[in-house]
């Protein structure tokens, strides 16, 4: 099964990001759904959870809760994507392994894919979230999640949860 570590928005700022979006009819692009949105820490593809979960376990042993917002919308080839702003993010998402997906880690939450040959097909959707900055949460939980393909769509599932610990006072 494909394994992955996320945070997962608070309902709130879910909301805030379904009321920027409204209700898109492009027919080009392939939108995620409310309940697959999170922001992925480190992707391990097919793999073994329970093992998986034990070192995801040693990893975020101590790691401490951080503050995070959802704010302008960008693209990576056939992606679109809001930003995740917060100190410390980087280093939780190295802790979770996000170093070995081989390339830089950029924090975010995938909207929708389209056409990778039509770059422009994103270009209104980067202007009309351009201006988008959600409420900042507190991520005081990561997870481990699956990736099963059911009648050609994606489903995610929380398989394990590690606390996020809040710095003592």
């Amino acid at each position: 099964m494909l394994l992955f570590s996320a945070l997962i928005p608070p309902p709130g700022v879910l909301d805030e990001v379904a009321a920027a979006l409204g209700t898109p009819e492009d027919g080009d692009f392939r939108w995620s759904t409310r309940e697959n949105w999170h922001v992925t820490l480190g992707f391990y593809g097919e793999d073994d959870a329970g093992e998986r979960g034990e070192w995801l376990a040693g990893r975020l042993a101590g790691a401490g809760a951080i503050d995070l917002r959802l704010e302008k919308a960008a693209t990576f080839p056939g992606v679109l994507w809001l930003s995740v702003i917060g100190t410390g993010l980087h280093e939780l998402a190295l802790k979770a392994g996000a170093e070995g997906e081989g390339r830089p880690y950029t924090a975010h939450l995938t909207l929708a894919r389209f056409p990778r040959d039509r770059p422009e097909a994103a270009s209104a959707w980067e202007e009309r979230l351009a201006g988008f900055t959600s409420e900042t949460w507190t991520a005081a939980e990561a997870v481990l999640m699956s990736s099963e393909r059911e009648q050609g769509v994606s489903r995610y599932r929380v398989i394990r949860s590690y606390e996020l610990h809040h710095a003592r006072d």
